[in-house]
């Protein structure tokens, strides 16, 4: 359980990262500077350094904190009792739905991705690894009832995420708008054809 002063600090940590989202969303990522997020909080830039040591860790929090969102809502999607082919429909189009709104619809906030995702390498692979999870627990989900024929389940969730990596990726998301087909929906369509079979 944390302390008081543990707690304040957390609060305060987590003030700053939503202040600093919300900035960059407004301002953009490059024009945010330190300073006009301490204004923002009615504190110094000093005090925001003693929380975070640089801009770039500012903007790594604020990155891990919305990768956190789609974690948390992939994870309770893998949880829950529908049948695998329904949950892993949900989890892939939930993904897209999530990052395209987060990163892709708001041209300032996928500057801030593009950054971050160049910076925090080993952040961003720790959310690829957290999604894959997901996707594997609804895919043996999904080989226990019987409804999926895989015999690598870890192999079969790596596949499937990097089938869908034009769906997740803000980038290739941006960069594939104009681009009709293939759809998630027939995607998915091909990738639960393929743990079917």
């Amino acid at each position: 359980m944390l302390n008081v002063a543990e707690q304040v600090e957390t609060d305060t940590r987590e003030r700053i990262l939503v202040t600093a989202e919300r900035l960059f969303r407004e301002i953009g990522y490059q024009k945010t500077t330190v300073a006009d997020i301490a204004k923002a909080l009615k504190m110094s830039p000093a005090n925001v350094y003693r929380f975070f040591d640089s801009k770039k860790s500012i903007n790594g929090g604020v990155a891990r904190r919305l990768m956190g969102q789609v974690e948390r809502q992939s994870q309770a999607i893998a949880a829950g009792n529908d049948k695998a082919a329904v949950k892993l429909r949900e989890l892939v189009t939930t993904i897209h739905r999530m990052n395209s709104e987060r990163y892709v619809a708001d041209l300032k906030m996928h500057d801030m991705v593009a950054v971050a995702m160049e910076e925090d390498w080993e952040g961003c692979k720790a959310h690829i690894d957290c999604l894959t999870a997901s996707i594997a627990a609804v895919i043996a989900d999904g080989v226990a009832s019987g409804e999926f024929k895989v015999s690598d389940v870890e192999l079969a969730a790596v596949c499937t995420c990097t089938s869908m990596v034009r769906f997740f990726h803000p980038q290739l998301i941006a960069q594939c708008a104009d681009k009709p087909e293939p759809t998630i929906d027939q995607m998915v369509d091909f990738v639960i054809a393929g743990l079917r079979a």
